[in-house]
């Protein structure tokens, strides 16, 4: 049957037809956008990655939005595709094992565990003997355990695909082969034009789910989507005369550390792939050329020698058979790894479908909730791990080529807690950098910025120190910690995200997309949030009121362009000018009870409550230079935030910490603020996000329902809530604290999971944030919580940990019973 003429105007195109453009024109399609959508693509279906993908899928995963996104791709592939569309998908449900052979490894299983306890997986730590009788012909010297998911399996990349081209149509998806993009612009109107050697058509929505060629797509648009296409193997070998009288299929096996990789059968063969750790030449350097289709090289066994040998020493009935099928293709990394799946920045209706190097263990999953944001306005699954503007202008080709390499790399490493990636950096450090470093600094990237996370001291190497459990670097935090509380600290927050918006109409639209009341007088100081038409949280921020038509916005670093983002686009009209100033100006953050001694050395201004109250601004000067110092806390202690261009940054460190040596200031962290907000009971970015209304977040304290916002309606009618965000303090056994997504349980029945997980070393206890079931977050309710696979005594908090009246940093002095 012929194809249709190419339409000349839809609502949405989707450039792509792998995994990723099919799984949302089906997912489209089930929100209502059917008819309205068309997909294109320049050869023929699945013919980019998707079609020489293994087709593997794992409930093993530590991350919590993720689990929910690979449940629900196994549900799909397990029946529910097929009984819908009639088209098979030749699902192997086999299971699979992930083994451990070390301390480390066994840990990330079991809060890997704890995890997948949470989402209620039927999921399980066994030992060598268990693994034996499952599978008899891998060799297990030196596993010491696997975390064994029955329910796992893999799928046919080709089939699934075609399965959900053919829901899409069944619902109104027109879907274009041999149909190849040449260009997408935008017009004055607004609109794209996707220009193609068919025609072109004109649409409100387009979205890039070019896979290996997104990239190049996205220079089209003048778009700079990092990624880069890196080349893995997997071999498929003769007959193995062994799986012949098999009555079930063999679990999956994923051998981390001694193959890098997977083994499995393949019919009645064996296959085994590899992501090699280290190597030189997995980057496909000539950038997937846009004529290429079902495109694979020539096998580089020098480059996977080391590791296809330990394979088969682990799968010794391989060892003597011929590989009758050499896979060697081109797979997308973006520079951290996690897919780019939402709005592209600086742009309204471009919609990235791409960077996914798992894409049919993801990509049903991300294309359900990348449906629901474009259709709805939010996702119901947090994606702010995915959202393509976590990344800025910083993120240069050469950049990405080393990030990608990096993460290729790390593929089959040991998932620790903070992982800090180190290739390519630093590429946005602060005035502080080298002087924090010389003074022990150890940073992490966040938004491309270096920050301090902790400081190397009292013989403690300045490097990380990875482990599930404390490590050497817990103690340094209770130290850093405990100087706050007890003295004063100063800490380089340079990497905030800040933001200036002026003109007459500046007032108008922030208060029309903020929840809480603005600040009404010059110097005055709100907390609040911007939402979504659902009624989601897209960021929390601080709005100072600099002048009558001048505001001030600090938020979380990664937030930059999603809140350049949605100022932009929902302005409406009014005169307002933005302005990023994140490059050009430095924060310093002062907090402890001996801060206003220290600032007081510097400045001529009035620190007293009477001339300097809480939550206020003033522009004080101090080194010579005009600092805008914010009275408020994140720490929860008496302090300031101190902001500035960037020339004056070094000068004022250097005279707050000349004077604070006398009373003792230190440096301290990112991982001491965690600690700090924590045991003050602040939501944060893990707590705050698109999954969760205000109500949910139980922050309803920061809305004013006497004026109208973006996202009200919404707001207010959440009388009947799925969850609530709870306050916890959780018995601690000395070992391990914790580290997000843990199951929570009442009366032995999971009712929610953690958020955020800290050891409050104020108050002796672990604090935690968890999203539970409305019953069981009423204050004083005695809970469990699975840490590490083992339940600890947990009880709901109703008011912070430490000073729950907030006295502290209101504080003109410091009274007796304060300290």
């Amino acid at each position: 049957m012929a194809q249709k003429s190419l339409p000349t105007r839809c609502k949405t195109v989707i450039v792509g037809g792998g995994v990723m453009g099919c799984g949302l024109a089906y997912h489209l399609a089930h929100e209502g956008w059917g008819p309205e959508t068309v997909l294109l693509e320049k050869a023929e279906l699945t013919s980019g990655s998707t079609w020489h993908a293994a087709g593997q899928i794992t409930h093993s995963t530590s991350s919590y939005g993720l689990g929910r996104m690979v449940d629900y791709n196994i549900g799909l592939y397990s029946g529910a595709l097929e009984a819908e569309t009639g088209q098979a998908v030749t699902w192997h449900g086999c299971g699979s094992f992930r083994l451990a052979y070390t301390e480390d490894e066994m840990d990330w299983l079991r809060h890997t565990l704890s995890v997948g306890r949470a989402l209620g997986f039927n999921i399980e730590l066994v030992e060598p003997d268990f693994i034996a009788k499952k599978h008899p012909f891998y060799n297990l010297e030196g596993v010491l355990g696997a975390l064994h998911t029955p329910d796992d399996g893999h799928v046919d990349p080709s089939n699934v695909t075609m399965a959900m081209a053919t829901g899409a149509r069944q619902k109104g998806v027109q879907i274009f082969r041999q149909c190849r993009a040449t260009n997408i612009t935008q017009n004055d109107l607004g609109e794209w034009v996707v220009e193609t050697d068919q025609g072109t058509i004109i649409c409100e929505h387009v979205v890039n789910a070019g896979g290996t060629y997104a990239r190049q797509m996205g220079e089209w648009s003048g778009l700079q989507l990092p990624m880069t296409s890196m080349t893995h193997h997997y071999f498929v070998t003769e007959d193995v005369p062994q799986f012949s009288d098999l009555d079930s299929e063999l679990p999956v096996i994923r051998d981390d550390k001694e193959v890098s990789g997977y083994i499995r059968m393949e019919q009645k063969k064996g296959l085994i792939g590899i992501y090699e750790k280290e190597n030189s030449n997995s980057v496909w350097h000539d950038e997937c050329p846009w004529d290429y289709e079902n495109w694979l090289f020539e096998a580089d066994y020098d480059r996977v020698m080391p590791w296809l040998e330990n394979a088969l020493e682990r799968m010794p009935i391989f060892a003597d058979l011929g590989i009758t099928r050499e896979v060697h293709g081109a797979i997308s990394h973006p520079p951290d790894g996690n897919p780019m799946v939402g709005p592209a920045p600086g742009v309204k209706n471009y919609w990235c479908c791409c960077g996914t190097q798992i894409g049919i263990g993801w990509g049903p999953g991300l294309t359900r909730e990348l449906a629901k944001w474009m259709v709805h306005g939010a996702a119901d699954i947090n994606m702010r791990d995915y959202d393509p503007r976590r990344f800025g202008g910083y993120a240069t080709k050469d950049w990405q080529v080393v990030k990608a390499h990096e993460d290729y790399k790390l593929r089959h490493e040991v998932p620790f807690p903070h992982f800090n990636r180190l290739e390519g950096r630093p590429i946005k450090p602060s005035p502080l950098y080298e002087l924090l470093k010389e003074r022990g600094a150890v940073y992490e990237e966040v938004y491309g910025f270096e920050r301090p996370r902790w400081f190397a001291r009292d013989g403690i190497e300045q490097r990380d120190h990875y482990s599930f459990k404390r490590n050497p670097v817990h103690d340094v935090v209770g130290a850093e910690v405990r100087a706050v509380r007890e003295a004063v600290g100063i800490m380089d927050v340079t990497a905030f995200t800040k933001i200036e918006i002026s003109g007459p109409g500046a007032y108008a639209l922030l208060d029309r997309l903020t929840a809480n009341r603005m600040p009404q007088k010059t110097g005055s100081i709100t907390l609040t949030h911007m939402l979504n038409r659902r009624g989601r949280i897209e960021l929390e921020t601080t709005i100072v009121r600099l002048a009558e038509d001048r505001f001030y916005l600090v938020c979380a670093a990664f937030f930059e362009q999603r809140l350049l983002d949605h100022l932009s686009q929902n302005q409406a009209g009014e005169d307002a000018t933005i302005t990023a100033l994140s490059a050009s100006w430095s924060a310093l953050s002062l907090n402890g009870p001996k801060s206003r001694d220290v600032l007081t050395q510097c400045t001529d201004a009035d620190l007293s409550n009477a001339g300097f109250r809480w939550l206020s601004a003033q522009e004080i000067t101090i080194a010579g230079h005009q600092v805008w110092a914010f009275r408020m806390s994140y720490a929860g202690e008496l302090g300031w935030e101190l902001h500035m261009p960037d020339h004056a940054c070094l000068d004022v460190y250097t005279a707050l910490w000349k004077a604070g040596t006398p009373l003792g200031i230190i440096n301290y962290g990112s991982f001491a603020m965690n600690v700090l907000r924590m045991e003050k009971a602040f939501p944060g970015a893990s707590e705050l996000t698109n999954e969760v209304t205000l109500a949910e977040a139980d922050v309803m304290r920061f809305v004013k329902t006497n004026k109208e916002f973006l996202g009200k309606e919404a707001t207010l009618n959440g009388d009947d809530l799925p969850w609530i965000c709870a306050y916890l303090a959780i018995e601690p056994d000395g070992i391990e604290d914790g580290h997000g997504g843990e199951a929570v349980r009442l009366n032995g029945e999971n009712v929610g999971a953690t958020a955020s997980v800290a050891y409050g070393h104020s108050v002796g206890k672990i604090l935690a944030f968890a999203y539970l079931k409305p019953g069981a977050s009423k204050p004083g309710t005695e809970l469990e919580v699975l840490i590490s696979g083992k339940p600890r005594a947990a009880k709901v908090l109703g008011e912070a940990a430490y000073d729950p009246t907030s006295q502290r940093p209101r504080a003109d002095v410091l009274t007796k019973e304060m300290a």
